[in-house]
């Protein structure tokens, strides 16, 4: 059986909240009940206009990440990192890494490893004509496994919805309003070793626009029987 510690909380309720997150890319950032972001660039910037927006702290390996998410404003994309860090295990933040600014390739195939799952995928024809939360393990950009995205049309949200990454010993679970979307167990070879502690980061492909709160992180651990 395991046992969660809460070790994070965030109401993301004003600016304070996330005075020390990590900003990569342009980001415009308001509150109203809640955490609304968007993209600071032109969307005329393409795949330059998209952002990055990482939380300070290194979170252990077997972690609950819990937030509410509500759709505002579409077509866009919405992906959350974890267990993020560099090649040879230092932090992102490590200024002997290439600096990132929001282009994608600097994330999936550049100099840092990270799970990263996507959803909301309203950004492509192909997404809206078939509608999927992707798992992807980096860096490789390797596709994991995927499931049916339950999440409607930004029009037609009605409320937020609580959204759930878990991760321990390697197993990845991932469900919206306590709905699985998918689980998959890393077995440490056929994509590299299992991530294990790491950095947790939100990100948005332009012209996306979203509202968070409520983000509460947890340590899992065994607790027996």
């Amino acid at each position: 059986m395991l046992v969660e510690k809460i070790i994070y909380t965030n109401p993301l309720m004003q600016p304070t909240d996330i005075s020390n997150w990590k900003a990569e890319g342009e980001i415009k950032v308001t509150f109203e009940d809640g955490l609304i972001l968007e993209n600071g660039a032109p969307e005329e910037l393409g795949d330059y206009a998209h952002f990055t927006y990482w939380l300070p702290e290194k979170f252990p390996s077997n972690i609950k990440i819990k937030w509410e998410f509500l759709p505002i404003r579409e077509p866009g994309l919405c992906m959350t990192f974890f267990s993020a860090l560099g090649k040879n295990k230092e932090s992102i933040f490590d200024p002997q890494l290439n600096k990132r600014n929001g282009y994608y390739p600097q994330y999936h195939s550049g100099d840092i490893n990270a799970y990263h799952i996507s959803y909301f995928r309203h950004k492509y024809p192909s997404e809206l004509a078939f509608r999927t939360c992707n798992l992807r393990k980096s860096s490789g950009f390797h596709f994991i496994t995927q499931g049916g995205d339950p999440l409607p049309p930004a029009e037609e949200a009605l409320d937020f919805y609580e959204i759930q990454i878990e991760k321990y010993g390697g197993k990845i679970s991932f469900s919206i309003n306590n709905l699985l979307i998918f689980e998959w167990q890393d077995d440490g070879e056929a994509f590299g070793p299992v991530l294990e502690e790491g950095f947790i980061g939100f990100r948005q492909m332009a012209p996306m626009k979203a509202k968070y709160r409520n983000l509460v992180i947890s340590e899992l651990m065994d607790g027996g029987e």
